[in-house]
């Protein structure tokens, strides 16, 4: 079964936006992260990173969501 989500718009941590709508045609696995410098928080980040060909290989792009300030995003 097919989920689809609103459009959004969101700005990543060197101020670029990225919009759900320009990755059409593609899957997109959104990734909520609550709070940066966690253990959890960290693998989670590592495990997203490391598997990321698999995911393209999917044609699945994954993109980390974060309340975070900027500079907890950069770092």
């Amino acid at each position: 079964m097919d989920e689809y989500a609103a459009d959004f718009t969101l700005k990543d941590q060197n101020d670029e936006k990225y919009t759900l709508s320009d990755f059409k045609n593609q899957k997109i696995l959104l990734s909520f992260h609550p709070l940066a410098w966690t253990v959890v928080c960290a693998k989670h980040m590592q495990l997203l990173e490391n598997n990321y060909k698999q995911f393209k290989d999917l044609n699945t792009t994954p993109l980390g969501i974060s309340v975070d300030p900027v500079p907890s995003k950069n770092a």
